[in-house]
């Protein structure tokens, strides 16, 4: 039976999870210290894997989730105090030295470290109306700042970025950003798993050549270097607690919705941008399974659907055996421990069905059966996101959320 029922909830009490099934050619999407593509060990073998912060950063600046942030986008800086004087002076005009020095002064003496002029201890991550403010107020004077910047950064918001990715600034807050003690922090919406490969991998050099188009004496290339890369068939998963984005977007349903469309767009269609010059890997999912939960907000990777690493060749081929995977660790973990939800499907051309084989029955009768409903295997990427938003907007904001 397709596990896609679903029964009455508390309102608001939804959580939504994306796996998805992506392979990519040859790349090095995201680099560890020595410039070669990250790694794990995971079930005992080497997986490439891809950090979450990194996912985070390509689909919160992705094209797809600029439609969340038209109203008020977050700005994730170091350069606060360059920023804001920038705003100060004025588009085309030359920062002001003494901008500079009054701003500093402010955050220092709220209680912020400075590495030099410009450049903070912490990573702010403020809504750009809040950079703004804290300009407008520079340009009109520049005394008392720090309580003015102080306002400015303790406004509540609704920023789409911040209310999934979270705020978490750590300063021993004093004198004018005393009042901000408590109120910085944000907390996450959103959970990303680091992505990692379906399969063993093994790192390789890409060993280069770049000719002088100007010949002289010397023969030989003008330059030679080398650099690492995989390619990797990857198992990504986010989940998103609709309940605090609701509360981060201060009750706002209808752009927490659509926060949760563009995230899910920009999941999809967004590719780290880690040397994507030399390798061009923009190859997107080859499935993806969202859930929809309502009974029980805990959530659950399935990770583990390739702890036994997809073995080279495999008959259904690396992406059919990831997916077959996938759909059979789904059926008997939530029939296991009896976890509904709302389920959806989309494979491209419905390529690859999400199918799972019922163990309870003898090998002579089994065969594959679908994970998901029928009308809920979706093969265009667009009706898919329209049955998924209808059934989180049905769930979410029953009870008529404002």
């Amino acid at each position: 039976m397709p596990l896609n029922e679903h029964t009455n909830s508390k309102e608001h009490d939804v959580l939504i999870e994306i796996h998805m099934i992506q392979n990519h050619s040859p790349s090095n999407l995201n680099r560890d210290d020595l410039g070669a593509p990250k790694t794990c060990i995971f079930g005992g073998a080497t997986r490439a894997r891809i950090s979450s912060q990194c996912l985070k950063r390509s689909i919160r600046r992705s094209e797809q989730f600029a439609a969340a942030l038209e109203r008020d986008g977050g700005v994730r800086t170091r350069r606060l105090v360059e920023d804001i004087a920038r705003v100060a002076a004025g588009e085309g005009n030359e920062v002001k030295a003494e901008h500079l020095k009054a701003i500093k002064k402010a955050f220092e003496a709220g209680g912020v470290g400075m590495k030099d002029e410009t450049t903070s201890d912490i990573l702010f991550f403020l809504p750009r109306s809040a950079i703004n403010e804290m300009g407008q107020a520079v340009k009109s004077s520049t005394a008392d700042l720090g309580e003015k910047f102080a306002e400015s950064i303790g406004k509540f918001v609704k920023t789409p970025d911040i209310a999934l990715c979270g705020r978490m600034t750590e300063f021993d807050a004093k004198g004018p950003f005393d009042s901000l003690k408590g109120k910085f922090t944000v907390e996450a919406a959103l959970s990303a798993a680091h992505a990692v490969s379906t399969h063993a991998v093994v790192n390789e050099v890409d060993y280069f050549t770049a000719a002088d188009d100007i010949p002289g004496q010397d023969a030989g290339a003008g330059h030679v270097n080398e650099a690492m890369y995989n390619s990797a068939c990857f198992y990504k998963h986010f989940s998103i607690d609709w309940d605090q984005l609701l509360t981060n977007l201060g009750g706002d349903a209808d752009l927490a919705a659509l926060t949760v469309k563009c995230f899910l767009e920009g999941a999809a269609m967004a590719s780290p941008s880690g040397k994507q010059h030399a390798y061009a890997a923009f190859n997107p999912p080859d499935g993806i399974l969202v859930e929809v939960k309502t009974e029980s907000k805990t959530p659950i990777s399935y990770a583990n659907a390739f702890a036994d690493p997809v073995p080279p060749q495999p008959a259904r081929g690396l992406i059919g055996e990831s997916i077959a995977r996938l759909g059979q660790c789904v059926h008997d973990i939530t029939t296991g421990y009896g976890i509904n939800a709302r389920r959806f499907w989309f494979s491209p051309g419905l390529r690859y069905p999400l199918t799972f084989i019922d163990r309870a029955e003898s090998r002579d009768t089994q065969k594959e059966k679908p994970v998901v409903a029928e009308n809920a295997s979706l093969s265009t990427f667009p009706a898919f996101v329209q049955q998924v938003m209808h059934a989180v907007k049905q769930r979410g904001t029953a009870g008529g959320a404002s």
